[in-house]
């Protein structure tokens, strides 16, 4: 199914059931800062936001997804995709403040990369970050490194 895992972390799709905890993460001073530009989404927004991505794992096979740890179960973050209406969809997530600093943006962003391109086929996906957010731009320029080198190392 569209059900992801890393060595730490485990993906699902956010559901109409997560709308509560979604929102919270989305709303949370930290998150939203870089998320929606310290703009408090409604609950509708939040709900259109679900729908919208449930509708995208049906028709493209990504959407958002939301980001546990192993070790707790906790809700850490979300991560995918967003379609745009262009050929590439744009990447987008976030994690809770308590979770930043420890590598699980970079993990659970190679997953769906992964899953973008290995499962689904694409050739291409869009990333943007708020230039005053330097954890984000790391966790993007390990990401070029990590896919460039695993071209490279591709047979063929």
């Amino acid at each position: 199914m569209h059900k992801l895992e890393t060595a730490r972390l485990w993906l699902r799709p956010c559901g109409l059931e997560d709308l509560e905890r979604a929102q919270a993460l989305w709303t949370n001073d930290r998150v939203r800062h870089f998320l929606f530009d310290d703009r408090l989404i409604s609950p509708e927004e939040a709900r259109s936001f679900v729908e919208t991505s449930l509708a995208d794992f049906s028709q493209c096979g990504y959407g958002l997804w939301l980001v546990f740890a192993h070790d707790t179960d906790q809700l850490v973050g979300f991560v995918g995709f967003l379609r745009t209406g262009e050929a590439a969809p744009d990447l987008i997530y976030g994690l809770h403040p308590d979770y930043w600093g420890v590598g699980y943006a970079t993990e659970a962003v190679d997953a769906v990369m992964r899953h973008a391109f290995e499962n689904l086929g694409l050739a291409k996906v869009k990333a943007d970050v708020d230039e005053p957010k330097r954890g984000s731009v790391r966790v993007l320029e390990k990401l070029v490194v990590s896919l460039i080198f695993r071209d490279e190392q591709a047979p063929g």
